[in-house]
């Protein structure tokens, strides 16, 4: 059975930067996945996400990303940048793109990569989400269950909510359908 690994990225210190990682956050309180699907709170933790990566059949990135597009308009990708730079300063400096071109040089991709992103207006330290993109919350999950879907993917509806991390995170950042 294929692995899909759900990987939210981002950071909810700085507004719309953590649109990823909230997202991720919303589909596994709302929704029980079947036991081949992973969502993974992902954060800002660059090279360590290799391991999530490489474990994956099927990658679905969730990520506030400037496509140069109006702020909170989504954007569905077929795939995922992958490229490596030589210079770095330390282990931390791994953009997601890197880890995409790590795993393509290793030979252990995933077969299948998307990217749910989404124009952020401002990624500002101590910043809540800006209103268009906390608007864009039910059609980026939306986006996503689609997507899901067409990969033979069906979730169902969970009666009671659960918290992929800290629940005094996800009452205070995460908004709710």
């Amino acid at each position: 059975m294929e692995q899909i690994i759900i990987l939210g990225l981002g950071n909810i210190l700085y507004g719309d930067e953590g649109f990823g990682v909230l997202l991720a956050q919303r589909l596994y309180a709302h929704w029980d996945f079947p036991e081949n699907v992973e969502i993974v709170d992902g954060g800002t933790q660059g090279q360590t996400l290799l391991t999530f990566v490489e474990r994956a059949d099927r990658l679905l990135v969730l990520d506030a990303v400037d496509f140069g597009l109006t702020p909170g308009e989504l954007m569905l990708r077929n795939d995922v940048p992958a490229y490596l730079t030589a210079q770095k300063i330390g282990p931390h400096q791994n953009s997601f793109s890197e880890v995409m071109g790590l795993a393509a040089l290793r030979g252990t991709a995933p077969t299948h990569c998307a990217l749910i992103g989404v124009q952020p207006a401002a990624m500002t330290l101590a910043a809540p989400l800006s209103a268009p993109v906390r608007e864009r919350f039910d059609a980026a999950q939306q986006a996503a269950l689609d997507l899901l879907a067409r990969w033979g993917v069906t979730p169902t509806p969970r009666t009671q909510t659960r918290h992929l991390s800290a629940t005094v995170l996800d009452s205070l950042t995460c908004p709710q359908p």
